[in-house]
């Protein structure tokens, strides 16, 4: 079977959201099946994919195939062994409220063609056909060094059309199966957060930016903003303390909200002046230069 032509990833939320943690090498694995599954028709269960090194290897930008081989050997060591836990699989039986199941059935490492053949379980097949909603383009996450970075993308996508999303810090750590790590919230930040972030706003489709929402004196929430590169961020809707908090020694309001939201109109604003105030004054200034020229 040749590689794929396109490079779509199509994931059920159910599957994105699982608990599960794979290494990159795996995670590069699988995307590249997924890439081959056709998400309007059915999966059969003796459907099998091949993913040769080489082919990994160009979607991940290595460049030395040695790599790729040794990659494909550990996934093929480990991705038998792997499994996927799902909450509530099963809508018509909803006293099943877990499920786990392996990620593949079988699996063959074929080295003289540099090759891995594996089929998926029957457990997993319904929540990677008949998709269309979910998914991701492997081209954006195939570069990215750190596993976090993959799955915080596929949140964000899974998320896009809210263009930001509060999470509680634990869930966040259940989700990347690092609860019996980073106890500490800076460790956490500068091992998991921080760096997938940076991956993301260098490598991907995607500009993401984050801060962090206390109960108490303790962090429990982390506040992720993200949307396309090519659509401007939207306006911050401040509050009475978010403006307080962030203002400068002898900055106005309205220079305070421009400054967090970019608005050229209430930078130039003068001291007392409301943003429809300073919006008119620049109109009426830019009515008169057009009647000079």
């Amino acid at each position: 079977m040749d590689q794929p032509t396109y490079l779509t990833v199509v994931k059920s939320n159910k599957v994105v959201e699982a608990s599960y943690m794979l290494t990159l090498a795996e995670q590069r694995v699988l995307l590249a099946c997924i890439t081959q599954v056709d998400s309007t028709a059915e999966l059969s269960e003796n459907f099998r994919f091949e993913v040769t090194a080489s082919g990994v290897a160009d979607l991940v930008g290595l460049d030395s195939l040695s790599n790729a081989y040794r990659d494909l050997k550990k996934a093929a060591e480990k991705l038998y062994e792997r499994s996927v836990i799902i909450d509530h699989p099963d809508p018509g039986n909803p006293q099943i409220t877990q499920r786990k199941t392996r990620w593949i059935s079988s699996i063959d490492y074929v080295p003289g063609e540099g090759k891995l053949v594996l089929s998926f379980s029957v457990g997993i097949i319904p929540y990677l056909s008949q998709l269309s909603k979910e998914f991701t383009k492997l081209k954006h996450v195939a570069r990215f060094e750190s596993v976090y970075s993959i799955r915080l993308y596929e949140l964000l996508v899974q998320w896009s059309s809210a263009g930001e999303q509060e999470i509680e810090v634990e869930w966040l750590k259940t989700q990347f199966q690092v609860e019996d790590k980073y106890s500490r919230l800076t460790d956490l930040k500068k091992r998991v957060v921080d760096p997938a972030i940076a991956e993301i706003n260098e490598h991907s489709n995607l500009w993401v930016e984050y801060g962090q929402r206390k109960s108490g004196r303790t962090v429990t929430h982390f506040q992720f903003k993200f949307g396309l590169k090519n659509q401007p961020k939207p306006r911050q809707q401040l509050t009475d303390a978010d403006i307080e908090r962030e203002a400068r020694p002898g900055e106005t309001r309205v220079a305070v909200i421009a400054r967090l939201n970019g608005n050229s109109v209430a930078k130039d604003a003068k001291p007392g002046e409301t943003f429809d105030q300073a919006l008119q004054r620049k109109k009426e200034l830019a009515d008169v230069k057009r009647k000079l020229r």
